[in-house]
């Protein structure tokens, strides 16, 4: 189970990564070229999308990337990912892939067989 939550989160937060380039650099172009009457227009939340676009593949990736080591703290880490990009660009065609990798590699973090072994953090 580590293995494909290491798998599926690392995807998700190279897809996520594609997401968040296009979502950032949306924001960005409405903010430099302005508003085009029904083409684009400018997102409600726009701190909202550029934070996410950044924070959520960063989360998922790292905790696809932790999940051998500690997988009870990757898997949180996939699922805040998972709701961060669902709360910030919706559940669409271009989100379906890195929510749906990342809440369930964040699942299977949770669920993983054997606990992980109490290490010193410093």
């Amino acid at each position: 189970m580590r293995n494909a939550t290491m798998v599926l989160g690392v995807i998700a937060g190279l897809i996520g990564m594609i997401v968040g380039f296009f979502g950032y650099g949306y924001v960005e172009a409405i903010k430099h070229f302005g508003e085009i009457d029904g083409l684009a227009e400018q997102v409600d939340n726009a701190g909202l999308v550029q934070t996410a676009s950044i924070i959520a593949p960063l989360l998922a990736i790292a905790g696809g990337a932790m999940a051998h080591a500690r997988a009870l703290i990757g898997g949180v880490l996939l699922l805040i990912s998972a709701a961060g990009m669902y709360y910030a660009f919706g559940f669409n065609v271009f989100t379906m892939f890195p929510i749906a990798f990342a809440g369930v590699a964040g699942v299977l973090g949770l669920a993983a067989g054997k606990p992980d072994k109490p290490k010193a953090h410093f």
